[in-house]
């Protein structure tokens, strides 16, 4: 959690220091929408491929200055989060274990930029993030049973287990682009989500000792603006 907080004051001084520049009073919202590519850090190591889920939702953006010509500002998201992971298993391709965890999560951003007020900028999103598990949905396609029968040592504890902390953080960031126009601002974003929670339970006792999330994120947004 102390990382939680750090970057809160980060992202809270970034948004604060609007006394040194020029001032700007732009409020915009709008709608994002994009795709996860998720997997589950876990330790004892899992084998897995990306699991693809949406990633979509609302946006709320303050930019408060141009400084120095670095535009500085602050992001809010409410999004829906489709995350989980994708057991692969060697010499069993036809053979999957899937877990689907949908979350409410709520990115908070700090906003820096560069570019015109009208025109192309590329900027920076970084920040903490926090979510909430909705539901998980696990599925199992291939022939599951024959396969532990020849090769009863492949690990599947996990697949019974259900998930013991709800409540996921951790540190998020990407770079994008923005298109300012009359007719809205148009954004694209590579982000990249670090999970610092653990979604089973890791005391001594409990066999995983990390099992986190982290996701690929690509989304695009469009803002409109509500004050300039």
């Amino acid at each position: 959690m102390r990382y939680l907080t750090l970057l809160l004051l980060l992202v809270a001084s970034l948004t604060i220091r609007a006394q040194v520049g020029e001032q700007r009073y732009n409020f915009s919202l709008g709608v994002n929408g994009g795709i996860n590519m998720n997997k589950v850090s876990f330790v004892p190591n899992v084998n897995q491929k990306n699991l693809m889920g949406i990633n979509a939702g609302l946006t709320a953006r303050y930019i408060s200055e141009k400084y120095f010509g670095m535009v500085c500002g602050a992001q809010l998201e409410l999004n829906f989060s489709q995350r989980g992971w994708d057991e692969t298993y060697e010499n069993h391709p036809d053979v999957h274990y899937t877990r689907t965890m949908n979350y409410l999560e709520v990115p908070l951003l700090a906003h820096l930029a560069f570019g015109k007020d009208r025109g192309l900028q590329v900027y920076l999103n970084l920040g903490p993030q926090i979510a909430f598990l909705l539901s998980d949905s696990p599925k199992t396609s291939g022939d599951m049973e024959g396969m532990l029968a020849e090769n009863p040592y492949i690990e599947t504890r996990q697949h019974d287990m259900a998930i013991d902390n709800k409540f996921d953080y951790g540190i998020t960031g990407g770079l994008g682009v923005e298109l300012r126009t009359k007719a809205g601002n148009f954004l694209v974003e590579g982000r990249y989500y670090f999970g610092l929670a653990d979604i089973f339970a890791s005391s001594k006792k409990d066999y995983f000792d990390r099992s986190a999330n982290g996701s690929f994120i690509v989304k695009a947004t469009y803002l409109f603006d509500i004050s300039k």
